[in-house]
């Protein structure tokens, strides 16, 4: 139960959107004639890529404060659990077995309404962001399967580091981390403004086991 009510102080202090992004199919690259000098090798972390874009930004806030009433409620039923703890410890010596037994079903019964509650709402909220996530990364690799042919890069090879990602890049030249201008010419293309600064919210998640879509 200790770790039911853990989950719960965690969701209430902040929905979990750390792993929302569901993994994507690996991009397919269509068969080209072999190039006639050598490869010329690009390297982008394409799931903060995603992240970094203006739209992303724009559309993780916006779930941010879908998901507010929700955090508030979960933190008013851990706080009034709490509350009831500290009261059954305070009281528990002068309290009859049955009234005790009652008061502890009480606390038991909120826990589970609290831990539904929060698993219900982490359902929505990671079906809510992989939609998001989804739906940028298919326009994002768009832009750099164009740009990889505009700028002449015979293989572009993801970075984001996950395990269950192969290749593994264990070194790349600065030089060939295509990511940021990925991300401007991405912003560029959408016309989606850079959000206002929000002190106040969470960091966008950089999803631990997405892939860039399959191309078209």
């Amino acid at each position: 139960m200790k770790r039911t009510f853990a989950l719960v102080l965690t969701l209430a202090s902040g929905l979990s959107l750390s792993a929302a992004a569901q993994t994507l199919p690996a991009p397919s690259a269509p068969a080209a004639p072999a190039p006639a000098g050598p490869a010329k090798v690009a390297v982008i972390a394409f799931q903060a890529a995603v992240g970094q874009t203006n739209e992303f930004q724009r559309d993780f806030a916006d779930l941010q404060k879908k998901y507010e009433p929700k955090r508030t409620q979960l933190k008013t039923l851990a706080d009034e659990i709490d509350g009831l703890e500290k009261q059954l410890q305070a009281q528990g010596d002068k309290l009859s077995e049955t009234a005790h037994a009652a008061q502890a079903k009480t606390i038991d019964d909120k826990k589970k309404q609290a831990q539904r509650f929060a698993e219900d709402a982490q359902t929505d909220l990671t079906g809510e962001m992989n939609e998001v996530y989804n739906k940028i990364a298919s326009k994002v690799y768009d832009v750099l399967a164009s740009y990889a042919q505009q700028q002449g890069y015979t293989l572009v090879v993801d970075g984001s580091g996950s395990q269950q990602q192969a290749p593994v890049v264990l070194y790349a030249s600065p030089s060939t981390d295509i990511s940021k201008a990925i991300v401007d010419a991405y912003n560029l293309k959408s016309g989606v403004p850079a959000p206002p600064p929000q002190p106040e919210a969470a960091p966008a998640p950089k999803p631990a086991t997405a892939k860039p879509p399959a191309a078209h």
